[in-house]
């Protein structure tokens, strides 16, 4: 097992101790270095909690596999593939949690969620003391090609996550470390802004 596939099992497990996977929810996947698109990718239904080595596929852009296997990558691998081609980034990891739930509701009418006033802001790479970001934010469709082209077209380098609607969100990072950094910031974020919210 190569040492990034390792990081991305066990940052899988990590995330389904935190209850980011509910019912096999989410998705994850890691870009091979190199100029043509190649990625290995969660399959299909699958417990992300207990992910190993043999549950990541090794695709190309058009999701066909390099190995023989009669599963199927994750439905929506095709979002990661437009995502990779629209970034520098070598991982994505796809969750379903409350707080990126409830603040896609919180902030539908706006398409946007603006995150403020806190030191964590930094791990997205904003460390301005007045950091203010927008987190883009799009329509939950349920064709996936539809969805992986709005997800591409919403993406800010600036900002390392876009929102699905009444779904989750897709992060991004140039390493395993530093997406898990960019999803346990915005989480933490999401919370605090909900948090604020109910209190103001």
């Amino acid at each position: 097992m190569s040492l990034t596939v390792k990081e991305l099992v066990e940052v899988a497990h990590r995330l389904g101790a935190y209850g980011y996977f509910p019912a096999t929810s989410g998705n994850l996947s890691i870009r091979e270095p190199g100029d043509t698109l190649r990625m290995r990718v969660s399959v299909s239904g699958i417990d992300k909690a207990r992910l190993s080595e043999a549950d990541l596929l090794f695709v190309d852009e058009n999701l066909m596999p390099y190995e023989k296997d009669a599963r199927k990558p994750s439905a929506e691998a095709i979002v990661h593939v437009h995502l990779y081609q629209q970034s520098d980034a070598m991982c994505i990891l796809h969750v379903h949690t409350l707080s990126n739930n409830l603040i896609a509701q919180r902030y539908e009418a706006r398409g946007s969620v603006p995150l403020f006033g806190n030191e964590l802001l930094k791990a997205l790479g904003h460390w301005e003391d007045d950091a203010r970001i927008e987190v883009p934010m799009v329509e939950n469709y349920s064709d996936l090609n539809k969805l992986a082209t709005a997800v591409a077209a919403a993406y800010n380098p600036e900002v390392p996550g876009v929102i699905v609607k009444q779904h989750g969100i897709y992060v991004v990072g140039r390493s395993v470390a530093e997406t898990l950094r960019h999803l346990e910031a915005f989480e933490f974020l999401f919370a605090l802004a909900l948090k604020r919210d109910v209190h103001s």
